[in-house]
């Protein structure tokens, strides 16, 4: 009976033993750090969610390495004996990785938030641009290369519309910063011109008032030429007879300087026939003195100074006729107008008719605040 108390002595102590053993290495076994790491995977794909890969890229990447560098950890703890793993450096990752991600995920917002307000603006804006100017531009005779741009800068935009839509604000940010580029810089140089050639405004007031004067006191029949509006007005006795569209060559803006630059002239003329309708393949036509004498003599000042070549010729036969009318400046420097128009004309005017041919009779500001133009587009570049 001794014996068996023994061993039950011996056994019950042994358990005791190996059950305080078996708890003190559990107890001594380091817990892995689930939690942590979940956590941290959990805010980098919020922060992915969030478009921050693109958004905020710097911060996504930076925390999506520091989650990495957690899981290599981890692995490398995990191949340890059990009581040797520490997963400091584990926790220590993830925490950096959750926190760097949260960061992520609020820059990422506030500059999606940012791109939706300032590209929305830059669409309106350069949509209204477009509106306003595509008038003017249409029948400007602007260079291959403006319209070239233009047209790209319309494209641009388009592009950046449908991102838009799409919800890629980064990528339509990109599209109307090269929209807004191409359009305001050929804006700019565009309107620059025109108001170089509007330089001459004063003097072209000057010479209409002279003449609705002149046909006021003579009692007698003017025309006058306005080419920015593509008008002919005739004046019978210093009064409004007609105002009419006009069509002119399509290099019409500033004087005529040679033979065959497609340019009308600008300039006080004279009607020196009428030809009539048997006599003309444009319905009828009044053929004007181009060249007169203050034209001879600025074509011989540039070819003397090289503004032109030495074997250029001043050119002449421009007339104001007939076969006008198709919405577009399609002559050789001619002023057309509509049949019907035409012959209204070439009933009231004789032989001797005055006709002033100005570029504009209207000031270049009045014309850009028609336009509702931004004030920074009419400054030279």
């Amino acid at each position: 009976m001794k014996q068996f108390y023994k061993i039950s002595l011996i056994a019950l102590s042994t358990a005791i033993i190996l059950t305080c053993a078996v708890t003190v290495f559990y107890i001594l076994i380091p817990d892995p750090p689930v939690g942590e790491v979940e956590y941290a995977l959990v805010t980098l794909q919020r922060a992915s969610q969030s478009k921050a890969n693109r958004y905020a890229k710097n911060k996504y990447y930076e925390a999506k390495a520091c989650y990495d560098s957690a899981m290599k950890d981890w692995n490398i703890q995990n191949k340890r004996f059990i009581l040797f793993r520490d997963y400091k450096k584990t926790i220590l990752f993830a925490q950096k990785s959750a926190k760097i991600a949260k960061q992520a995920t609020y820059n990422s917002v506030k500059k999606s938030r940012n791109l939706i307000i300032t590209v929305k603006e830059k669409i309106d804006s350069l949509n209204e641009l477009i509106t306003n100017t595509n008038e003017l531009f249409s029948t400007l005779p602007l260079s291959q290369t403006l319209r070239k741009n233009i047209s790209k800068g319309k494209i641009l935009l388009k592009e950046s519309e449908i991102a838009f839509e799409k919800g890629d604000y980064l990528y339509a940010a990109e599209k109307i910063d090269k929209a807004e580029q191409n359009l305001k810089e050929s804006c700019n140089t565009a309107l620059s011109n025109l108001e170089n050639y509007f330089c001459n405004q004063p003097y072209w007031t000057g010479l209409v008032n002279q003449t609705i004067k002149n046909s006021a006191r003579n009692n007698s029949t003017a025309i006058i030429v306005d080419k920015f509006s593509h008008k002919l007005i005739a004046y019978q006795g210093g009064t409004v007879k007609y105002e009419l569209n006009a069509e002119f060559g399509k290099n019409w803006i500033g004087p005529k300087r040679l033979k065959g630059d497609k340019a009308t002239p600008e300039g006080v003329y004279t009607i020196k026939s009428k030809v009539p309708k048997n006599k003309t393949k444009y319905f009828r036509a009044l053929l004007l003195n181009y060249p007169n004498k203050d034209d001879v003599k600025q074509f011989n000042r540039d070819k003397t100074n090289g503004n032109l070549p030495i074997n250029s010729q001043i050119g002449g036969l421009i007339e104001i006729h007939g076969n006008g009318g198709k919405g577009t400046d399609w002559t050789d420097g001619c002023i057309a107008l509509s049949d019907s128009d035409m012959l209204k004309i070439y009933n009231i005017s004789t032989v001797g008719t005055t006709v002033v041919i100005v570029g504009s009779t209207t000031s270049f500001n009045s014309i850009i605040q028609s336009l509702n133009i931004k004030h920074d587009f009419n400054k030279r570049s």
